[in-house]
């Protein structure tokens, strides 16, 4: 990648930060900024091929850790954009499952008709909790894994079902939300079982020589970029 361009490779919980502080970095400078999302595990794999064209990566904390490991990312750490916490959600006037401890959300996830979250790493732990709440096979036939998190949403306002429970990361039900889903963000996962997910910006080993770049992640650290990842719902 040129060094008066930069391209970003990110996961999606905290796209509306990466985006927000893309936007105006480049405004200020006049640096043409690419970016693109995927879930953990595609950067896991994108990132992990060698093969990966983006400047920047932004993903979870220990998977960045792991690209500095092998290599991929400069050893320093970069700018933390913010944590995301994990979330319920569901079509809009449908069943408002009772989240107020982790035994409530079991006998709702027993009572559901349908259960909808991802592949991604919001969705692995979503699968993790049902097996630790020894509901797995209870609740298998109606289990429903989508590709992506905005998929969950999708999927959730195009169903006609009343009681369905979906699950995804707070800031990307909102932003589907934001688009005009007929969905809505019922609260996040009770105090025993919620899950926080940190996400930080890295300069890819490749691009050790893009200033641009490296701009870029001063920015996100500055006080300017941490107010635009606060206002887009990470914590």
């Amino acid at each position: 990648m040129a060094s008066d361009e930069i391209k970003i490779l990110s996961a999606g919980a905290p796209k509306s930060a990466v985006a927000g502080c893309a936007d105006a970095f480049s405004e200020k400078t006049g640096i043409p900024i690419w970016y693109e999302f995927a879930t953990a595990p595609m950067l896991k794999e994108i990132v992990g091929s060698g093969d990966c064209e983006a400047d920047i990566v932004v993903a979870p904390v220990a998977t960045s850790q792991a690209f500095a490991e092998a290599g991929h990312t400069l050893a320093e750490s970069g700018p933390v954009l913010g944590s995301v916490k994990a979330a319920v959600t569901i079509k809009s006037g449908a069943t408002e499952p009772d989240l107020s401890s982790a035994d409530t959300l079991k006998q709702a996830l027993l009572g559901a008709e349908s259960i909808v979250y991802n592949e991604a790493s919001s969705g692995q732990y979503i699968h993790t909790m049902i097996e630790q709440m020894g509901i797995t096979d209870a609740v298998a036939d109606k289990v429903t894994r989508t590709k992506t998190g905005s998929a969950v949403m999708e999927h959730l306002h195009a169903s006609s079902l009343t009681n369905e429970i979906g699950f995804g990361q707070a800031t990307e039900i909102q932003v589907q939300i934001n688009k005009g889903l007929d969905v809505k963000l019922l609260g996040t996962l009770p105090k025993e079982v919620e899950k926080i997910s940190t996400y930080n910006a890295s300069l890819l080993s490749a691009s050790a020589d893009n200033q641009a770049a490296k701009d870029l992640l001063e920015f996100i650290a500055s006080d300017e970029g941490q107010a635009i990842c606060k206002a887009t719902g990470l914590i």
